[in-house]
């Protein structure tokens, strides 16, 4: 049950903190963007990475660890292509204070799919679904600030994050209830990684002016590791 209820609760405590705290210390929220990519990276490294190389070679008894890579890579192509309409919101990149009317369909569509292959794996590492609240939750205080602050109306941004809270879950169901998907468990995991891969990364090296570490940052991100060596 906590595999479904740490990602939805994640988002909807990060929308209530930028509702009613509204916290205006940017340095705090980068820190904690920081160990949160440093906390996915290792969960990914540590577990997931292992586990698909392992499930490749054991299917058949071949080495299938060139096609293995190809999934990855792909997955990383793929996020690239949907931070292109999401500008990077899923590492807390966003930008602008112009007005917003309506709901931002390219936005939410690309961050609802990224949300939703993040859920797949959790039905096989439970530990993931720490790792994925610990990274939404101050995802979802920036983008309810950045919402707020482009004066949308409310009900939409409300309903927005309802959505975006639900999208973990809903992968992680998919994963076990339908066969097709779980058929292809291995490889859609790959398809993960990468995605992981590049959305870890890019926090990391994105949470500081300059990309220039300093001792909090350095600090976050071994704690990062050090929990999810205890994982």
């Amino acid at each position: 049950m906590m595999n479904y209820l740490l990602p939805l609760l994640s988002v909807l405590v990060g929308y209530g903190i930028a509702l009613f705290l509204k916290p205006d210390k940017k340095k705090n929220l980068k820190l904690l963007l920081a160990f949160s990519g440093s906390f996915l990276l290792s969960i990914t490294v540590m577990h997931l990475l292992p586990e698909v190389y392992e499930a490749n070679h054991a299917h058949d008894g071949h080495d299938h660890a060139n096609l293995t890579g190809v999934f990855i890579m792909a997955g990383i192509l793929f996020q690239i292509v949907l931070e292109f309409f999401s500008k990077g919101a899923e590492h807390g990149h966003v930008h602008g204070h112009a007005e917003m009317r309506n709901m931002p369909w390219l936005l939410f569509t690309s961050l609802c799919i990224h949300a939703f292959l993040e859920g797949f794996p959790v039905s096989h590492h439970h530990h993931l679904a720490v790792g994925i609240a610990i990274h939404h939750l101050p995802i979802a205080i920036i983008l309810t600030i950045f919402f707020l602050n482009a004066q949308l109306d409310r009900k939409i941004i409300f309903g927005f994050m309802v959505a975006f809270a639900a999208m973990t879950p809903l992968g992680t169901l998919a994963s076990e209830y339908i066969p097709t998907l779980a058929a292809y468990y291995t490889q859609i995991t790959a398809v993960v990684i990468g995605i992981l891969f590049h959305i870890s990364s890019t926090i990391i090296f994105e949470t500081t002016e300059g990309h220039k570490f300093n001792i909090a940052k350095v600090s976050v991100i071994v704690l990062g590791i050090l929990l999810a060596c205890l994982v």
